[in-house]
C-alpha cells in the first residue's frame, strides 16, 4: 500500500487493503452526494461546491499525512513513484475531462460510484469512458507526438517553485482554507442560504484558524532527515557520540572465518562498490539509511551491523544517524576501507617484528592471500544477480 518503515502491511495483503479502501472510498463518495450528476456540476453552476471541498481536503490530507509520517521516519518518501510529466497532454486531457464532467456531469470515479448504484446516465458516461479509451489505444500512432510533448520529468512544484516541502504544504492549505470561505460566500449569494451542514460559521472559522497556526508551527521543526544530516556534520556532536568499533583484523578474521553474524554496510561510492566488494556487503547511500529497504535488514535480530567508508570520519557520520534511528548493534570499521586495504588486503610485510607483533603479520600475509579470492567470487556472484534482476518501473 505505501513504503512504510517498518512494513506494517505486507506485500501479501495489499490487494486485500485495497480492496477494503475502494470500497469504503465508493460509500463515502456515494453518502456525499456525489452519485448525484447534478450535485457534481453544482461546481460550475455556482450553487454547490462540494466537489471542490471534498477532493481538495482529500488531497490536503493525503499531503499532510505523507509529510508527517515522512518526517518521523515512517515512511520513505523516496520510494513513492512520482508521474512524469507531459505538459500538453496534461493540458489536452484536463480540457477534454473537465468538458466531460459538465455535459456528462460524472468524472470517472463517480461515474463508476453513480453506476453502482443504478444510476442509468452513469452506466452511459463509463461506456463512453470506454470507447474513448479504446479510442486513445487505437489512434496511438496518431496522437503519440501530442502525448509525449513538453516531458517535464519527474517534477514536484515545490522544486519546480524553488521552496521547501513545507513551505508548499502551508501555502497550499492557506489556499484551500482561502478557497473554502469565497465558495460559501459565492453558494449564499447564488442560493440565498448558507448550507446548514456549514453551520455554525463561527466554528469552522475558528477551525481555519487552527489550521493555519498548525501549519506555521511546522516551520518551527526541521525536517528529520536534515536535522540528522546537519547534525552528522557537525564535530562537536560526534565527539560526544560513542560509537561501538572493529579494526580491520576483527573484520578479516570474520570473513574468513565465514561469519554468519555480520552484514556490512558499504557506504561508498557505487564505482569503487564495483571495482572492490567485500563479501557479505550491499551498497548504499546516506540517503538510503532513512529508507525502507535498508530498515529490513538493520533491523534483523543478533547481527553485528558493519558500516565501511572510505575514511573512519565519514563512517561515524553514518552510524550517528543509524543510532538516531533506533537502530543498535551498529559498528563502525575502524580506519575505513582505506585503512583495511592497507593493513590487510595490500598487507607488506615489515622486515622486523616482535614477538607480539609475530602473529598478527602472519594472520595478515594469509588474509591478503585468501580475501582477494573471495572478494572475486563475490564479484562474479553479484554480476550474475544483476543480470538476473528486471527493473519495474510504473505508476497510475
Amino acid at each position: 500500500m505505501a513504503p512504510l518503515v517498518p512494513d506494517i502491511i505486507g506485500n501479501e495483503l495489499n490487494l486485500v487493503i485495497a480492496i477494503i479502501i475502494g470500497i469504503a472510498f465508493g460509500f463515502i463518495l456515494e453518502q456525499a452526494g456525489f452519485s448525484t450528476s447534478k450535485k457534481l456540476v453544482g461546481l460550475f453552476y455556482g450553487y454547490d461546491f462540494t466537489v471542490l471541498r471534498v477532493f481538495f481536503t482529500g488531497g490536503l490530507t493525503a499531503m499532510v499525512g505523507v509529510i508527517i509520517l515522512g518526517h518521523y521516519g515512517l515512511l520513505d518518501l523516496s520510494l513513492i513513484y512520482v508521474n512524469p510529466t507531459f505538459i500538453w497532454s496534461a493540458v489536452t486531457g484536463g480540457l477534454i475531462m473537465g468538458l466531460g464532467f459538465v455535459i456528462g456531469g460524472f468524472c470517472p470515479g463517480t461515474s463508476v460510484c453513480a453506476a453502482a448504484v443504478g444510476k442509468v446516465d452513469a452506466m452511459i458516461f463509463v461506456g463512453g469512458s470506454f470507447l474513448g479509451v479504446l479510442a486513445f489505444a487505437e489512434g496511438y500512432p496518431m496522437f503519440e507526438d501530442l502525448y509525449k510533448a513538453g516531458a517535464w520529468g519527474n517534477i514536484r512544484i515545490f522544486d519546480l517553485a524553488g521552496m521547501s516541502q513545507g513551505l508548499f504544504a502551508f501555502l497550499l492549505v492557506f489556499i484551500a482554507v482561502t478557497a473554502f470561505v469565497i465558495t460559501t460566500m459565492i453558494e449564499k449569494k447564488n442560493n440565498g442560504f448558507i448550507d446548514s451542514e456549514l453551520k455554525p460559521l463561527k466554528l469552522y472559522y475558528g477551525l481555519s484558524v487552527i489550521a493555519i497556526i498548525i501549519g506555521l508551527s511546522a516551520f518551527a521543526f526541521p525536517e528529520r532527515q536534515s536535522e540528522l544530516k546537519q547534525d552528522s556534520n557537525n564535530p562537536e556532536i560526534i565527539a560526544k557520540s560513542k560509537f561501538e568499533m572493529m579494526d580491520a583484523d576483527e573484520l578479516a578474521f570474520r570473513l574468513l572465518d565465514n561469519d554468519k553474524s555480520i552484514q556490512i554496510f558499504d557506504f561508498r561510492k557505487k564505482e569503487e562498490f564495483k571495482e572492490l566488494s567485500l563479501p557479505k556487503s550491499s551498497n548504499w547511500t546516506m540517503d538510503n539509511v532513512f529508507g525502507k529497504d535498508i530498515h529490513k535488514k538493520l533491523a534483523t535480530k543478533n547481527m553485528k551491523n558493519v558500516i565501511i567508508a572510505n575514511d573512519e570520519a565519514e563512517g561515524k557520520k553514518l552510524a550517528y544517524i543509524a543510532n538516531e534511528l533506533g537502530y543498535r548493534d551498529i559498528y563502525i570499521l575502524k580506519g575505513g576501507m582505506n585503512e583495511f586495504k592497507n593493513e590487510i588486503l595490500y598487507f607488506k610485510r615489515p622486515e622486523t617484528s616482535t614477538r607480539q607483533t609475530q602473529a598478527t603479520y602472519d594472520f595478515r600475509e594469509k588474509a591478503s592471500k585468501k580475501l582477494p579470492e573471495l572478494i572475486e567470487a563475490n564479484k562474479k556472484l553479484m554480476n550474475n544477480d544483476e543480470k538476473k534482476t528486471k527493473r519495474v518501473v510504473g505508476g497510475c
